[in-house]
């Protein structure tokens, strides 16, 4: 059953997904393009650190081995019951009680201590909005306002809801547990194919995680590096979703007009 269904995922992505990465770093160079454009010494340059370094030592081979055992718990986490919570501190003690690392090494990573402090509210913030009945609200009151629409017309306004209101959550699980499920019984009602409905969402879910830097658990990481502004992450990822929207909602209905979605 699960084979299956990422197989009808793998068909219904695979044609737009493939025009969108065409498509994003040309975009992205065009847009925000690199302070440094040509490196022609960078892999000879890279070569001589290599050879400085010389082979791997101790520490890093239980470093590799330690990442391969956090890749492998975190794969099999839901079958083997292993929470991601356990799987790091499982890792960071092996790195510790080795002398991998010492605790001054851990406390020095300001970026992570930081994501950490304002990730953690985020994420408990679009919980309780969803504990409260916030969300239910905020559906009911979609529902209500597109109730009179013709259903291509209430399938675009409930698609672009849905993919903005990503702004207000600092999860993907957290959105789709909260508004999923109500935006697509409303669509569906109001005489969306469900096939459309269901793959529309599921894309959307995924590509709204780049939002914000705040918007899905690996975005704080890649904002804690310190390369990217805030106004420039917000600013760039609001053009980059109109292109995604654009060739999803053009490639990918085409495409899944050829399924049959439609």
């Amino acid at each position: 059953m699960r084979n299956s269904c990422w197989f009808t995922w793998t068909v219904a992505a695979i044609v737009p997904g493939l025009v969108h990465l065409s498509l994003l770093p040309y975009v992205i160079y065009k847009i925000y393009p690199p302070h440094i454009k040509k490196s022609p010494d960078a892999v000879i340059h890279a070569q001589d650190k290599l050879k400085e370094m010389g082979d791997l030592k101790s520490e890093e081979w239980i470093m590799l081995v330690t990442f391969l055992m956090a890749l492998l718990f975190w794969m099999f986490s839901e079958s083997w019951g292993i929470e991601a919570t356990t799987t790091a501190i499982f890792g960071i003690s092996i790195l510790l009680f080795t002398g991998v690392l010492d605790w001054k090494d851990v406390i020095k990573e300001h970026s992570a201590w930081e994501t950490m402090l304002w990730f953690a509210p985020l994420l408990m913030m679009a919980t309780f909005l969803t504990k409260f009945g916030m969300m239910s609200w905020f559906s009911d009151q979609m529902q209500a306002s597109v109730s009179g629409f013709h259903w291509g017309q209430a399938f675009i306004i409930l698609s672009l809801v849905y993919f903005y209101s990503h702004y207000g959550f600092a999860s993907i699980t957290a959105r789709v547990t909260a508004l999923y499920s109500a935006f697509l019984v409303t669509m569906i009602a109001l005489g969306t194919p469900p096939m459309l409905a269901a793959m529309s969402l599921a894309i959307l879910s995924n590509l709204a995680g780049t939002l914000t830097h705040f918007g899905t658990g690996s975005a704080p990481i890649f904002f804690g590096a310190g390369y990217v502004s805030v106004g420039d992450w917000w600013r760039l990822s609001f053009i980059l979703s109109l292109l995604g929207l654009t060739v999803w909602g053009i490639v990918g209905g085409i495409w899944w007009k050829v399924l049959g979605y439609w």
